[in-house]
């Protein structure tokens, strides 16, 4: 709602003063509504009568009838605020004292007009945007009253429907009607809801929905009753108002949200009045947020700047809609209002009088708005005169005894038709979305990051295991060449040392060749004599043809054998090849020709002396040329000898070639070597430059090592601070424990206030402590703190979960430290600690981990009922068991938990602590007890469980009645309530009546220090038949 800063005009400060300086009474609170309607009244009124007269005004006839409705200019206007009225039909309360009387209510639907008569012979005509009649449907009430706002609101806009009038006339039934047996019954509420999930994309669109009551001038949360008193944030840029304590849950189908609005409408304030049977004493908003993603075919509104840099990201539509459920107006003398119901009177009649001065004062264009005198206009200040789409429907009764209620509730609907919204479309870049999208990417790009430093390191491993192995083989290769190469160059000496010898043989052998060729030489001459003399040895031979035929034959064949020398004499150099295989043959045939001479010798001398001379003679000269024939022959062997000698040393020059072809293989081999040598010298040199880099890599890697040893040497210091700015008292600690604050936290189910009272400087001192605990969460992170709760040593487990305890303490971090594992961990401890501390602090951060139901649900499901039983049974320290009490007491507060919650041994544990005797820890058994109580009275109520309670098996409502006169305060109020809750289930009456808790009932209804629990009791006394014979005599 648009407001100004500018101050007020003299006239109206008067007004205000003197607004203010009358009394806060309900009486007063009335006088002002009325005067404002009649301000209202008389400007329409002087207005008119500002008009000319028109004819049928001059034609005035009896009765008179006044018409108080115009036509408005801007009908077709989507901003100005549509008002329709429905009026009620009667009641048998109307039809009992309005027998004689007629309807002070006459409605004209098809000319929009509603005729209010003040007496028989005058009345009044106002025209309304629609007119619904007793017998108009819910689903046409819709239709023409929320059904534009709802599409509206789809599109973009923010809207606003709200039901205004007298208290009884309907508009709960109009707005808020559930319509279980009956769908045709569906009020406002639903059918909106219905519309819009009919009309979203579940994929891509979310609905959100908050329920709050405005009960006594204090926002309250029904979806969650123990947030009281949320503040109201205003954005000081755009004016947006805001509930940053109201519970937001997102809506997944009609059925959630009937259950939503079920349970919101069983936290909200009604009572029974004379004028209403169930009379809201509250007015009740419901927030619907909708958040639509804007098709790319949709042109978004933005400048061409926005349009280059934004142009990819995607638009969103952001709308609210507020479904208001006023509570009615009453008159102190007609409603009969005493006590708590005068108070919230006053609270509902102060709000509609706020705003009221708001309509009346934009109706009338008014500089100043005076939005802030109440927390329901400061609320309603965008539904009128600011940028949302408005519907207004105004309840009325046809009763002529509340005429004057009926009056006020159509003027306030005739000024509202005069206020004009700006109606503005909300379309903003979809950051969030967009944000999601890039921690996705970012997300995947970690861990793809992750996965490549995994692969690298995998490979750098490999790598290494690699480069040692190349290392080795490297070292062992070059040791291999090192002796290699030793060997070759020993080798190589070696051969050169041969080398020089072969070369002096040979030099040897060419000087002894060329003494062979002259030795031949000499063979050729000798052979040539040798010729001559065979020539001779032929005249000899044929002289001894003459003597006897057969030595002639020996002698021809002695010759033909000499010629054949000769022949082979004069081809020895030609045959000096094969002369080494021919020597045995030739010194053979030799020895044969000696033979056989000197058979030729013996036989000359047996056949004849005749010729013995001559023979003689021949026999000399046979001599002489053998002896020269042995000569030759010895000539012959020196030759053989000598090619002999030639062939040894051509067989050397063999040896020698093949020397030199193994020298030149040795050479090749050691050019092959060299080669090898060099290859693996360039690859030594790729494995050095290959080492400096994994070096580097390494060096990079100690880097981070030493930066990651730097951190944790940071850690170590941040948890030193830590442990000096830790709370070192038990009673510092036990002061920070969220579920004792039930003034703030409402742990309770039936959500009592009892707030403790706390001096400002210890609230100083735990706000910086929480400061400073939440900066080292920042700093060090939430998962490290988690993990040094599994330290061995016991001094930072102890300081690891005390900071986990104060960070249970805030709901913003409890799902965190679910998600990390925060739970386990502090479970693990109770299991497996024996440290007096750790189990107290861990039993206290679970305590408050326990106010959240879903971590409820998960702590039982993990045996924490078990081990909170166990802890209880091994210790008797005081403040142990007050956490473990605490902790017991708020899982009592689950009525889905009972059963499990007794099968573990809670209840039985939590009746067992009482043994300490401490005053703290039996205040937590009585919370406990009373939260059991009331959550298995509701669910008996709710057609949920059936059958005796379960607290009856386990001597809770001995311990209950034992302790009723306990002189703790707190702890008498929760004993007495648990046995209001236990008495309502009459499967207990008889348990009441044999164990005294009948008379302590009777006396809790009389002597009860508090209001609501003495009606309670009585409540309870009169509902339970088996109770009403015993007590009859007492009430009379």
């Amino acid at each position: 709602m648009a407001t100004t800063s500018s101050g007020l005009r003299p006239a109206q400060r008067a007004e205000r003063q003197r607004s203010t300086q009358q009394p806060q009474g309900l009486s007063h609170a009335g006088n002002l509504l009325t005067r404002s309607l009649n301000n209202g009244q008389q400007s329409l009124l002087r207005s008119k009568e500002a008009k000319p007269p028109s004819a049928s005004s001059r034609r005035s006839v009896t009765p008179t009838s006044r018409s108080h409705s115009r036509d408005f200019e801007d009908d077709n206007d989507p901003g100005r605020v549509r008002v329709a009225v429905r009026l009620r039909p009667r009641n048998a309360e109307d039809l009992l004292s309005d027998a004689d009387f007629a309807d002070c209510v006459e409605l004209q639907p098809e000319l929009k007009r509603l005729k209010l008569r003040k007496n028989n012979w005058s009345s009044e005509s106002y025209k309304f945007d629609e007119v619904l009649t007793e017998t108009a449907s819910q689903k046409r009430v819709y239709e023409v009253v929320a059904k534009p706002v709802v599409e509206s609101v789809l599109g973009g806009y923010n809207g606003t429907v709200m039901a205004y009038g007298q208290t009884g006339t309907g508009k709960t039934f109009t707005l808020g009607r559930l319509g279980k047996d009956d769908a045709s019954e569906r009020g406002i509420m639903v059918r909106a809801l219905e519309d819009i999930m009919a009309n979203i994309t579940i994929a891509s669109d979310t609905v959100e929905v908050s329920y709050l009551q405005l009960y006594m001038e204090s926002i309250q949360d029904l979806l969650a009753p123990e947030k009281t008193n949320i503040p109201i944030n205003e954005d000081p840029k755009t004016g947006e108002v805001s509930l940053p304590g109201a519970v937001t849950v997102k809506v997944r189908d009609l059925d959630h949200f009937l259950e939503l609005l079920q349970i919101g409408e069983a936290n909200r304030h009604a009572a029974n009045t004379k004028l209403n049977t169930e009379s809201s004493r509250s007015h009740a908003i419901l927030m619907v947020y909708i958040r639509r993603s804007v098709p790319e075919k949709v042109e978004v509104d933005i400048s061409s700047q926005e349009k280059k840099t934004k142009s990819n990201l995607p638009v969103v539509r952001k709308s609210k809609l507020l479904i208001v459920d006023l509570a009615g107006s009453e008159r102190l003398d007609k409603s009969g209002s005493e006590g708590l119901l005068l108070e919230e009177a006053k609270f509902i009649n102060l709000s509609l009088t706020s705003l009221g001065k708001c309509i009346n004062a934009l109706a009338e264009n008014c500089p100043h708005i005076p939005t802030r005198d109440s927390k329901l206009t400061r609320l309603l200040r965008d539904s009128f005169g600011g940028s949302a789409r408005t519907s207004l429907i105004i309840t009325i009764g046809p009763s002529s005894r509340h005429h004057a209620e009926t009056t006020s509730t159509i003027m306030f609907g005739q000024r509202a038709m005069k206020i004009v919204n700006m109606v503005k479309l909300k379309e903003e870049f979809d950051y969030e979305s967009l944000c999601r999208k890039l921690e996705t990417q970012v997300d995947h790009l970690t861990a793809e990051i992750d996965r490549q430093h995994k692969l690298r390191e995998r490979d750098k491993y490999d790598l290494e295991k690699q480069l040692r192995e190349c290392q080795d083989s490297f070292y062992e290769t070059r040791k291999n060449l090192v002796t290699r190469s030793e060997f070759l160059e020993k080798e190589n000496a070696r051969l050169e040392l041969d080398m020089e010898d072969i070369l002096a043989q040979l030099n040897c052998q060419k000087d002894h060749n060329s003494l062979m060729q002259d030795k031949v030489a000499e063979l050729e001459i000798n052979l040539e004599q040798s010729k001559q003399h065979q020539l001779e040895n032929s005249t000899y031979q044929k002289v001894l043809a003459d003597t006897t035929q057969i030595y002639e034959n020996k002698i021809a064949e002695l010759i033909k054998q000499l010629e054949v020398e000769r022949a082979q004499s004069e081809s020895a150099e030609e045959q000096f090849d094969a002369m080494k295989k021919l020597s045995g043959d030739h010194q053979k045939l030799i020895k044969q020709h000696e033979m056989e001479n000197s058979n030729y010798l013996k036989a000359l001398a047996d056949t004849t002396q005749m010729y013995e001379k001559k023979i003689r003679e021949l026999t000399k000269q046979v001599e002489d040329e053998h002896t020269r024939f042995e000569g030759v022959q010895d000539q012959l062997d020196l030759a053989n000898k000598l090619l002999r000698d030639y062939q040894n040393s051509m067989q050397e020059q063999e040896e020698i070639s093949e020397l030199r072809l193994k020298l030149q293989e040795m050479y090749q081999l050691h050019e092959s070597t060299v080669n090898e040598l060099q290859a693996l010298k360039a690859e030594f040199k790729d494995q050095i430059q290959e080492k400096e880099t994994i070096s580097e890599e390494l060096y990079v890697v100690r880097e981070k090592l030493s930066a990651e040893e730097k951190r944790r040497k940071t850690i170590e210091h941040e948890l030193v601070k830590l442990k000096k700015s830790a709370p070192e008292g038990d009673k510092d600690f036990e002061d920070k424990r969220s579920y004792m604050k039930e003034n703030i936290r409402g742990v309770s189910v039936f959500g009592t206030s009892a707030s403790l009272n706390k001096s400002g400087p210890l609230r100083e001192t735990q706000s910086a402590q929480r400061a400073t605990i939440a900066k080292i969460c920042e700093e060090v992170g939430l998962q490290k703190i988690i993990q040094l709760l599994t330290s061995e040593e016991s001094d930072v487990q102890i300081h690891a979960v005390k900071v986990i305890a104060n960070l249970a303490a805030e709901d913003i971090n409890q799902e965190k430290i679910v998600e990390e594992g925060g739970l386990d961990a502090l479970l693990t401890m109770l299991k497996s600690s024996q440290n007096a501390t750790i189990l107290r602090v861990a039993s206290g951060a679970i305590a408050n981990l326990a106010m959240n139901e879903l971590n409820q649900g998960l702590i039982m499901s993990r045996g924490g009922a078990q081990l909170l039983a166990k802890t209880a049974s091994k210790t008797d320290d005081p403040q142990t068991l007050r956490m473990v009490a605490g902790a017991l007491a708020n899982l009592c507060g689950n009525e889905k938990l009972h059963s499990m919650l007794k099968e573990d041994g809670g209840i039985k544990a939590l009746l067992g602590m009482v043994r300490s005797g401490n005053s703290d820890v039996v205040a937590q058994v009585a919370r406990g007890m009373a939260n059991f109580a009331k959550c298995e009275s509701r669910a008996i109520i709710q057609g949920h469980r059936k059958g005796r309670s379960l607290l009856m098996e386990d001597g809770g409502l001995e311990w209950l009645i034992a302790n009723c006169n306990t002189a703790s305060a707190s702890t008498r109020r929760h004993v007495e309530l648990a046995l209001c809750h236990l008495a309502q289930n009459e499967d207990n009456a008889k348990d009441f009546t044999s164990s005294g808790g009948l008379q302590e009932l009777q006396r809790i209804s009389m002597e009860s220090s508090r209001d609501d629990i003495r009606d309670l009791a009585k409540k309870m006394l009169k509902s339970n038949t088996m109770f009403q014979g015993d007590t009859r005599s007492g009430w009379q």
